[in-house]
């Protein structure tokens, strides 16, 4: 099975689904990360696709996708442009399960990039994708206004139990991107909601999202 998972930002994808791309890798499946956007600075774009690439290979990811389009100024960039990069992407990796960013996030970024990649994965020309999730981002999807169109309702769970130590190191990878507590995009609130979702299903620890479609 080919699994696709779209990060507006470098750490986005080890937040949400981090634990799921280990076990799913692990399982034997194909895994493909498709980066979004890029720094402003070509030093800090280097250093952060440095760490992209070590957290990837940490979770066993089988391909890395960077696309160049401007952190925080996707709103600026023609839907156009971003319509036809994510499906040359979806085309190329033909997956048979996608996840994406939660629209309601209060990251601009990744609303669009939500939007882009349900486009792209449009069942056209031959494309059917089985599974498409979206997946929660912590100081994101936790931090908008939750309105009715807008929150984030978990209705699937995936026990990572035995895969969580590899999120956290792959999440380590990302020094440029760490905090310490309380501050949610750190080691410590990512094992705190991680044990919050293991607990709803009575498991140690595990990652929710919302199903998007599902072809049985």
């Amino acid at each position: 099975m080919k699994i696709l998972v779209f990060a507006p930002h470098n750490d986005d994808e080890v937040l949400g689904v981090g634990g799921t791309i280990a076990k799913y890798s692990s399982l034997g499946h194909e895994v493909v990360v498709c980066e979004v956007t890029k720094s402003a600075t070509a030093e800090k774009l280097n250093v952060i696709r440095s760490e992209a690439l070590e957290a990837h290979k940490i979770l066993g990811v089988k391909e890395t996708i960077f696309l160049d389009f401007p952190v925080v100024r996707l709103k600026e960039t023609p839907l156009i442009d971003l319509n036809k990069e994510f499906h040359r992407v979806v085309q190329e990796v033909k997956p048979d399960m996608a996840f994406i960013p939660h629209k309601g996030d209060m990251h601009m970024d990744h609303g669009i990039v939500s939007h882009s990649a349900m486009v792209a994965m449009r069942p056209i020309n031959g494309l059917n994708i089985e599974n498409i999730f979206v997946y929660e981002t912590l100081s994101e999807t936790e931090w908008n206004i939750p309105t009715v169109d807008n929150a984030y309702i978990p209705n699937v769970w995936s026990d990572i139990s035995p895969y969580f130590k590899q999120k956290l190191e792959a999440m380590s990878s990302y020094k440029s991107q760490l905090n310490e507590a309380p501050h949610p995009r750190s080691n410590e609130i990512i094992e705190s909601l991680a044990k919050f979702r293991g607990s709803t299903i009575g498991v140690p620890f595990a990652e929710t999202f919302m199903l998007v479609r599902k072809i049985m």
